[in-house]
């Protein structure tokens, strides 16, 4: 009955509009901002929301601008009063006439006037009823589909309006985002498309408040001046007395210089985001529909079971199978690439726990869903519960996950010896991966619509097991070729347009971790430019100090925000959901621009000169893409090149899967066929190469389970890269052992942008190393990757330049990979304070007033450019003054040696590995943090400590034996000096370990009075007489 009354309603309305009336013009009877008719008052008068201008707005504009707007007039840019009914707001006068409608305000969404049944009125009622139910304001911040239609009605004609409005319409309707099913009777609403797209955002951009961040840009360009006058001095002033340091200061200086520049413009434009996900289920998830969210295949990658222990995979798949997602769009793929029956073991017996674990999660709402973590949480868990079974369910549970722990135990436990004749499965057949480097592929499928159910009798995602092949002889790539195989076997089994990529010891620690990743990448417009969504690493298990800065706070909450800024954070190899499309070393496609109003004053022969290029530069994109792909409409660029097909032994033939390509035109099928270059690009298997061409995902009609496991097994064959594009510009690229930074640089060249999401409750949680050697070697690896980026052919100082990145995004880019460059002048500088307390030098000549001011100044600024960075960061001084720590003590270690290291490698082919030798352990909490184990690392630090050290004792000692004048210029040296010391603390506190539970910094000061103590007494000697006159001495034998 309400659709059929807002069907006459409507009707009557456009009658009317029709028809036309002679009391009221149309002009102020037309919302000038919606289009929509305006409605009258209570009292019958129409509604007038300006009393300045009367500027035709309606009355749901009206409440918008002032809720989620500006609260001004569109015209003369006077505020709103507040009418009648209206909801307050800040701003509102305390002596407003309308104090009596307190209920209005918490009513007005809801409430019908019987004594004025005005269709305009019952429409707009009607449709806030419908479309917000919780009496939500509506606002238009983000990103959305309707966001031109809206601000662009003003200037079209009211044919051309409708006619633009129809497009729109059809073309949201092919995205699948709104139904065209209107009974076959009423005619489609215009309201109910914007309020939908235009007014519903999944997401908003939260800059940074401007009190917050102007004041920080302007000490950097106050600090970057000042420097530039620093420098000046230090060239023009040389200390000849000391000149060969001085020249190596100087040039230190130079470079900190350079990479401050780097490593601070990036962060110009820092952003935060924020995420709507109810909006996400209204419109996906609609009641009576099918679910529209888009699926999701998650990876998880693992290597040595017995390094990586399989309890903690176990709960990242667990977190994984529990995801607070449609069951049907999730599938978790683990990949062994050490072929461990262990693993395969332990999968077996997680996806049976997974049976109830899943449903008692759901059911109760826990988080997080890792099993592990949630029971050894510190916290109330009956907060919030309100089930009269939770705690009875909850110790049952516990007690079958202790139970699940002693059976994955005991498969450990088994395994550490392996039988001569090699592992044997249950059915008594052996282990195919019984040899590591020379076994089979292997895909065993758990769960799923065809696996088992859980005891409440429900669908679980579907688990699979993934080990590809390996034989001698061939290149497999460590993790990015591991990752690469499993973007192709995902593809084949399921096909999701969007891949979450884990680590095993990363656990999903939010279980709408998925949801929020998906308000980015299903919104109309922004989604399809989007190659991936970053979420910060979070970590537990580090000690409350986190002496050596591993929860990487400084990186995580200030320079990925700066980058989201830009052109999008840079990919850190975990925690992110990826576009399936940029994988494929697509472009992304490209924006419609509107073209620009031009008049006819101009002579012919400049809209000739200016007009001629863009119409040449349109039609070579449409020749580009029409030879370059299908997908996008014709807008991405397929990379390709023209090979010739070779003879292989798919599983399908093209022919075959033909039929299973819906949604394209019959052209564009037989181009799509005709382009044998695929199978040079992707490799020879045409299901893969048919997944690719299937924007939205999904599989190809016509094929069945076991075929496809059959192709599934054919495309993680070791050979089946040869001669593709796969590691060079599709999937993850190789080159590198950080491979991540490389695979988003290749994206980011091709003009994809991304985004950095921060969840209020943490999305992803993993592990950290958190004793001094471990974490050395962790921050090696990093360090040797950017050198081989930097040493290839993508480094960013000379790579993709033609492409679409952006200047500072590249600036963000050379700091990843010249940072461990950095060592070289860090060692040097660091050891210059040593020196000159030593020989009595210094590298800087004395210092006038000027010159003094200079310096005073330059301090000055680096101590309001880091409080500023803490003030709008929300960052605590603490994460700072670690993570400056850390610097230091990478720098001259792992940094200088990564540098070294990946010479010898690139250059030489030399590989050098550094072992790590455990020598105590402790069984109390953090016991691993004063484990210590040595290493070749652990060297340059020690020096420089040492060095430093005896410098000032020599230092102090020299100023006790030279009397009062040469304490002056030793308090320059023993700054520098200190601050070394400083910086190295921590370093000295892992390097002495627990020592009986005395403080490190006892026994340093105690080192250094001593020191000092028995040079003064030294110098004192008050055991010896004084002698008031001349010393008396035999001159000789005969004297």
């Amino acid at each position: 009955m309400a659709s059929t009354t807002m069907a006459a309603g409507f009707g009557s309305l456009a009658v009317d509009e029709n028809r036309g009336s002679s009391t009221h013009q149309s002009s102020t009877k037309i919302c000038r901002v919606c289009g929509d008719k305006i409605g009258q008052k209570e009292n019958g008068q129409p509604f007038v929301a300006c009393h300045v201008c009367a500027f035709p707005v309606c009355r749901p504009c009206y409440e918008y601008e002032r809720s989620e707007g500006n609260q001004c007039c569109p015209q003369c840019n006077t505020r709103y009063k507040r009418h009648k009914g209206s909801p307050r707001i800040s701003g509102d006068e305390e002596d407003d006439s309308d104090q009596d409608d307190f209920d209005d305000e918490f009513q007005i969404k809801n409430r019908k006037d019987d004594s004025h049944p005005q269709h305009e009125n019952e429409e707009y009622n009607n449709n806030n009823h419908q479309w917000h139910p919780n009496g939500q304001a509506f606002s238009v911040a983000g990103s959305t589909a309707g966001k031109d239609l809206e601000g662009d009605k003003e200037i079209y004609g009211s044919e051309e309006w409708k006619e633009r409005v129809e497009k729109w319409k059809v073309r949201q309707e092919k995205r699948g985002l709104v139904s065209n099913d209107n009974g076959g009777n009423d005619p489609p609403e215009e309201d109910d498309y914007l309020l939908a797209e235009a007014r519903q955002p999944l997401w908003r951009k939260v800059p940074i408040s401007s009190s917050l961040i102007s004041p920080y840009r302007i000490v950097i360009v106050l600090r970057f001046f000042i420097l530039a006058f620093f420098l000046r001095f230090r060239i023009l002033t040389p200390a000849y007395d000391a000149y060969p340091l001085w020249l190596i200061s100087v040039i230190c200086e130079v470079w900190f210089a350079f990479s401050w520049i780097l490593d601070q413009f990036p962060k110009w434009f820092p952003i935060t985001r924020e995420t709507y996900l109810d909006r996400l289920s209204l419109r996906f998830e609609r009641e009576g529909e099918p679910n529209q969210l888009g699926a999701v295949d998650v990876f998880v990658s693992t290597v040595d079971p017995l390094k990586e222990p399989p309890i903690i995979t176990a709960n990242t798949v667990l977190s994984i199978l529990a995801v607070d997602y449609p069951v049907e769009k999730v599938c978790c793929y683990v990949s062994d690439d050490g072929a461990s029956m262990l693993l395969f073991d332990s999968l077996s017996e997680t996806a049976e726990f997974a049976r109830r674990w899943v449903p008692f999660c759901k059911k109760h709402n826990v988080e997080p869903r890792a099993p592990e973590f949630y029971f050894n949480e510190k916290i109330d868990y009956l907060k919030d519960k309100v089930h009269p079974s939770f705690v009875k369910e909850r110790r049952a549970m516990k007690r079958e996950y202790e139970e699940f722990k002693v059976r994955i135990n005991a498969l450990v436990a088994k395994a550490q010896k392996k039988p001569e004749e090699g592992w044997v499965m249950q059915d008594g057949t052996p282990w195919p991966g019984n040899n590591t480097r020379d076994h089979p592929g292997m895909i065993q499928v758990y769960l799923g619509s065809a696996g088992a159910l859980d005891v409440d009798g429900k669908e679980l995602p579907r688990l699979v097991y993934v080990s590809r092949e390996k034989r001698p002889g061939y290149q497999h790539h460590k993790k990015a070729g591991a990752e690469n195989a499993l973007v192709r076997v995902s593809a084949v089994l399921t096909n999701a347009p969007f891949i979450l990529n884990l680590d095993c010891d990363h656990y999903i620690n939010n279980s709408k971790a998925m949801r929020e990743a998906m308000c980015f990448l299903m919104d109309p417009q922004f989604g399809k430019k989007l190659c991936y969504v970053q979420f910060p690493q979070r970590f537990d298990g580090i000690d409350r100090h986190d002496r050596y800065a591993n929860r990487n706070v400084v990186f995580f909450d200030i320079n990925m925000l700066g980058l989201d800024g830009l052109q999008g954070p840079v990919y850190v190899g975990t925690g992110c959901v990826f576009n399936r499309q940029a994988l494929y070393g697509y472009d992304p496609p490209v924006s419609e621009k509107r073209p620009k109003m031009t008049c006819d004053c101009w002579p012919s022969w400049c809209c000739c000169c200016c007009g001629g290029s863009r119409k040449k530069s349109k039609k070579k994109g449409e020749k580009k893409g029409l030879l370059g792909g299908l997908l996008y409409g014709k807008k991405k660029k397929m990379m390709g090149k023209n090979y010739v097909k070779k003879g292989s032994a798919p599983v399908f033939d093209l022919e075959e899967i033909e039929e299973g390509l819906e949604g394209y035109e019959e052209l564009e099928k037989s181009t799509l066929m005709s382009q044998k270059n695929f199978e040079k690009r992707f490799g020879q298997s045409p299901v893969f190469i048919a997944s690719t061409l299937m924007e939205n995902g999904g599989l190809p009609e016509g094929t069945n389970s076991t075929s496809l496991i059959k192709e599934a097994i054919h495309v993680i064959s070791c050979g089946y890269e040869e001669k593709t594009e796969w590691g060079k510009e599709i999937g993850w690229i190789y080159g590198s052992v950080t491979e991540d930074i490389l695979t988003g640089f290749k994206m980011h060249c091709r003009g994809w942008k991304s985004v950095y999401c921060v969840p209020k409750r943490p999305a992803f949680k993993g592990s950290a190393p958190i004793n001094l050697s471990d974490r050395l070697h962790q921050v090696l690896r990093w360090a040797l990757g950017s050198v081989e980026i930097f040493l290839s052919r993508h480094c960013p100082l000379w790579y993709g330049y033609g492409g679409k990145l952006k200047w500072l995004e590249r600036l963000a880019y050379i700091n990843t990979i010249v940072y461990p460059f950095t060592s070289i002048p860090l060692l040097a500088y660091c050891t210059i304070p040593a020196v000159c307390l030593l020989t009595g030098k210094f590298i800087i000549p004395t210092l006038s007033n000027l010159t003094s001011v200079w310096f005073l100044a330059l301090f000055l600024s680096i101590i309001a450019t880091g409080v500023l960075e803490l003030r709008w960061s929300g960052v605590s001084i603490q994460d700072w003054w670690r993570n400056e720590q850390f610097w230091v003590i990478g720098g001259v270690s792992a940094h200088l040696f990564a540098v070294f290291q990946g010479l010898l490698k690139v250059l030489a082919g030399v590989d050098t590995n550094f072992t790590v030798t455990a020598k105590a352990a402790d069984d109390t909490e953090f016991g691993e943090l004063y484990l210590f184990k040595w290493t070749t690392l652990l060297i340059p630090p020690t020096t420089l400590i040492i060095l430093n050290m005896v410098g000032v004792v020599a230092g102090v000692s020299d100023a006790i034996n030279n009397g009062y004048g040469s304490w002056g210029p030793l308090f320059g040296k023993l700054f520098f000096a200190f601050w070394v010391i400083l910086h190295l603390y921590p370093f000295l506190k892992g390097l002495m370990g627990r020592q009986n539970r005395t403080p490190t910094i006892v026994v340093l000061w105690s080192i250094l009075l001593a020191s000092i103590f028995s040079l003064v007494w030294v110098r004192i000697d008050p055991f010896l007489p004084k002698q008031t006159g001349p010393v008396l001495k035999q001159c000789g034998v005969e004297c």
